[in-house]
């Protein structure tokens, strides 16, 4: 229960931020929605339910299922390369999308 309403406080979170008009703010609801994603993905694999792949003495049934968490560590690279693009992005740009145009 406190997992599902962690994750539900940073997808709140991110979207709250990817919403507002400063380019650092959409960056930081990115991060937030990667972690978030990143939780619900090591949630949906159950590794709760299951033992530790190297020291359980049992069957192949029992142990965890590490695609779950390639996947994870998948993202995690792919959403550190996407905060980086935006930064450089952020601090390359004009200017936000807060002041005058004219």
């Amino acid at each position: 229960m406190t997992l599902a309403i962690t994750i539900g406080v940073l997808i709140a979170g991110a979207v709250y931020l990817v919403l507002q008009r400063g380019m650092v703010r959409i960056v930081l609801g990115f991060v937030l929605l990667s972690h978030g994603v990143n939780l619900l993905l090591m949630s949906a694999g159950g590794v709760s339910r299951r033992e530790a792949p190297l020291l359980a003495g049992g069957g192949g049934e029992a142990l965890a299922d590490p695609l779950p968490q390639a996947f994870v560590l998948t993202a995690i690279v792919i959403a550190f390369s996407i905060t980086i693009y935006m930064l450089t992005l952020a601090a390359t740009g004009k200017g936000d999308d807060t002041e005058d145009a004219s």
